[in-house]
């Protein structure tokens, strides 16, 4: 008999993800929903087993099959997740997908298909929806048509299923046997939503697997790691909003980059430097409504309702508010013993300079390959760019968000440098009006500043912020953003000394705080992913194009078996940190396009 009461947590990277564009939910390889937020990704969950037991919320359903190997797929070319059952007595599988709508405005909808390959076999369902992370008293009730879970204060969702269920301790249960070639549906959403029913879940997921196809069948890439691509661009499209155009940077809220740790934060929202980030990988791609889709977005937020310009923050609630105070949730264990597991994110309120950069070139490339700029987006441009003269040279916290004291960072610099040389091409390309003589000289100002104050000539490499010897991941962006020639002698003895300092078989810590304590955090975290794809770009640009090939297939190997990537990566390669990452899959696209022109001998054609 299976217990699913007290079925452990399970490691990162044993989930799939399934999503609809409006939430998403993770799943594990023993077949538990045990991450999932409703009715919007940042909503609070009504699953959060991942982060405490599953008395804090989960979905299981699960064969009594104790000995049989587990594996998980995805239909192809979609975010149709199937988790499989081997075993002598039978061969049995789980489909689960978060059903893509018509309507933007539908309420997610779970749905879970069970069917017998071969054999027989008897199943155990538990659904113990668990209102507000878990602190609201959810309470379940047989209905006409399945069980209601309500809470005060909170949306009520109704779960129905082609096999009875019955109640205990405010969690709908069912046990039941399947022959061959029989099946069982389960589906759950809002409890006045009339697709709850088991009548329909064919038609809904072939209306979601044409969803998927479709979409990723525009993609242009058709280079030798076509399936690692694909599926981070699924994993990206499933990060968006399709109804406000936003991009967060991760599904989950809570999961540590340091195990047992305080480094646990909620990445549920959209970064401007991560969502202008994935707007590049989408344009590699060829995928321009996405990113036509964000830029809208992001005009509500450079202007109020009157078309002033107003300060723009570093991230936003997916509808674009701007207050996302940071609680935690103490009454959660935490994944692993993690503790404080937080919600919200005080970083909103944090200056990171960067940020204008990233913002800059989404506009100079979405102007190129998609919807061209505004009269009014224009002028708010100009805006922008005019504060970047202003302020580019103050201190800031930088674009790991430290929580120690600011400093002047190099990557700061950087990316204000990119800010002013993306206005200055993009006026000139359209013959914009705007004040060249000043933006070029805030450019030679930035520039200069960078060679003169950046540059340690004892130590033979950039460093991190001034009075700082350290490195820092985010260096390897220098060539990336076209400031330092790839093969520069001061570049290639920067990424020698990142090499011996930052490196560890391939995988690249973002900096190390052993001595320093320069975020102001407890403890080491793992290695960052996209700064290991990043690395392994500037070596193919470098011409290292051999070592880099072996370093990007060692980084595939790294992958959860999805083909997914958390934050981070432990010493031993398993996932550390929210997932699946939007940085770290974006990252992947870059590099793997970059690559793959390299080995084939092709010349570049998409360039930012």
């Amino acid at each position: 008999m299976v217990d699913l009461k007290n079925e452990p947590q399970s490691p990162i990277d044993a989930h799939g993800i399934i999503g609809d564009m409006r939430s998403a939910a993770l799943v594990n390889d023993q077949g538990s929903i045990d991450f999932f937020c409703w009715p919007e990704f940042d909503s609070p969950s009504i699953f959060c087993a991942l982060l405490d037991s599953p008395e804090a919320g989960t979905f299981q359903l699960t064969p009594d099959l104790p000995n049989a190997r587990r594996e998980q797929i995805y239909l192809p070319d979609t975010n149709v997740l199937q988790t499989r059952w081997l075993s002598d007595a039978a061969v049995v599988e789980i489909t689960d997908l978060l059903a893509v709508s018509e309507d933007v405005d539908d309420l997610p909808l779970l749905i879970r298909r069970v069917r017998v390959v071969g054999g027989t076999a008897t199943f155990h369902l538990r659904c113990a929806v668990r209102h507000d992370y878990a602190r609201a008293q959810t309470h379940a009730e047989i209905v006409d048509q399945g069980v209601l879970f309500s809470a005060q204060g909170q949306p009520g969702l109704r779960l129905a299923g082609s096999h009875p269920l019955t109640l205990d301790e405010h969690a709908a249960t069912a046990s039941f046997t399947l022959a061959q070639d029989e099946s069982a549906e389960f589906v759950l959403g809002g409890q006045d939503d009339p697709r709850v029913t088991n009548a329909c879940t064919e038609l809904y997921l072939e209306r979601t697997l044409k969803f998927w196809r479709s979409w990723i069948g525009q993609s242009n890439y058709r280079g030798r790691w076509r399936e690692m691509v694909n599926r981070s661009a699924l994993a990206l499209k499933l990060l968006t909003s399709r109804k406000h155009g936003a991009i967060i940077a991760a599904a989950t809220f809570g999961l540590p980059e340091t195990p047992g740790g305080e480094r646990n934060w909620d990445y549920r929202y959209t970064w401007i430097r991560d969502a202008s980030f994935t707007v590049y990988a989408f344009m590699r791609l060829g995928f321009v409504e996405e990113a036509n889709a964000y830029m809208r977005w992001l005009k509500g937020r450079v202007s109020d309702c009157c078309g002033q310009t107003v300060k723009i923050n570093i991230l936003y609630g997916i509808d674009g508010r701007q207050k996302l105070p940071e609680t935690t949730l103490d009454h959660l264990s935490g994944h692993g013993g993690a503790q404080p597991v937080r919600v919200g994110n005080e970083a909103f309120d944090q200056v990171q300079l960067d940020i204008y950069g990233e913002l800059m070139d989404a506009v100079y490339l979405v102007n190129k390959y998609g919807e061209a700029i505004s009269h009014e987006g224009w002028k708010h441009t100009v805006e922008v760019v005019d504060q970047v003269c202003e302020i580019w040279n103050r201190q800031d916290v930088g674009i790991w968000e430290m929580r120690g004291e600011q400093h002047h960072f190099l990557h700061s610099r950087l990316m204000c440098w990119v800010a002013l040389d993306r206005a200055i091409r993009l006026a000139s390309k359209r013959s914009l009006p705007a004040p060249f003589a000043r933006w070029d000289q805030t450019r030679q100002a930035i520039y200069a500043d960078i060679w003169s104050n950046f540059w340690n000539e004892e130590r033979g490499h950039f460093v991190q912020h001034i009075g700082s010897t350290a490195l820092d991941g985010s260096m390897l962006l220098m060539p990336l953003v076209r400031f330092v020639a790839a093969t520069d002698p001061r570049w290639l003895s920067t990424l020698e000394a990142i090499q011996k300092s930052l490196v560890r078989d391939g995988m690249v810590y973002r900096y190390r705080n052993d001595d320093s304590q320069i975020d102001g955090l407890q403890g080491t975290e793992g290695a960052f992913a996209a700064c290991s794809f990043w690395y392994v770009e500037c070596l193919a640009r470098a011409g290292q194009v051999e070592k880099a090939h072996l370093e990007f297939e060692q980084l595939l190997r790294y992958a959860n078996p999805l083909g997914l990537y958390a934050e981070e990566f432990d010493s031993q390669a398993r996932h550390l940190g929210n997932t699946p990452q939007a940085l770290s899959h974006l990252a992947l696209i870059s590099a793997a396009t970059f690559l793959d022109r390299k080995l084939s001998g092709a010349k570049t054609v998409w360039q930012p």
